[in-house]
């Protein structure tokens, strides 16, 4: 772990000075994860390679900024969030959901999604509506609080949570159709 470390510490040093071969190997170490970011957040394969391809671009031009070589992963991954929630500012409408059921949904402890596989549940992830999406994954993978969402997003925290609860409510419901029909 120690050597990795101290490979990618040394390529960063490089890319930093610009040179190409450095910027191509992180590159290829980080793009498909980060690729994965970007899908899950706009559940596109076209926006999620434009704004992969915007965020490698702001990461290389503003790579002096990164404090500590060994943080890359990390400083990416940022930068890719914020890329993913600038697009969507520009595509989705939020809106608080009228239903009083979401208040249901936070204080049930059912584990449906403990039986079904990650591949139902990542496609189901993506076909959730835009707005759901984008806070549900920002909530549930990348960790953020519903404060921190309605500050990034521009939306109330309680939209935050609604949408929250919506997507929840849409996910449990679609997967739970899958189960009965392929059961």
């Amino acid at each position: 772990m120690e050597q990795s470390t101290t490979i990618q510490t040394a390529v960063v040093r490089k890319a930093c000075k610009g040179d190409a071969d450095a910027q191509a190997w992180l590159y290829n170490r980080y793009s498909k994860a980060m690729f994965n970011i970007c899908m899950r957040m706009t559940g596109n394969r076209n926006d999620a390679e434009d704004i992969l391809h915007d965020a490698f671009i702001i990461a290389f031009r503003s790579i002096l900024q990164l404090k500590e070589s060994r943080q890359f992963g990390g400083w990416l991954k940022r930068i890719v969030i914020n890329e993913c929630i600038r697009f969507s500012k520009r595509i989705i409408n939020y809106y608080e959901w009228e239903d009083d059921r979401h208040n249901q949904l936070a204080n049930e402890e059912t584990e449906w999604w403990k039986i079904v596989s990650f591949d139902i549940i990542y496609k189901e992830i993506k076909d959730l509506p835009n707005g759901c999406r984008q806070v549900f994954n920002l909530y549930v993978v990348e960790d953020y609080s519903h404060k921190e969402i309605a500050e990034q997003l521009a939306i109330s925290e309680s939209t935050s949570k609604s949408q929250y609860h919506r997507a929840r409510q849409l996910l449990k419901e679609r997967i739970t159709k899958q189960l009965l029909l392929h059961g």
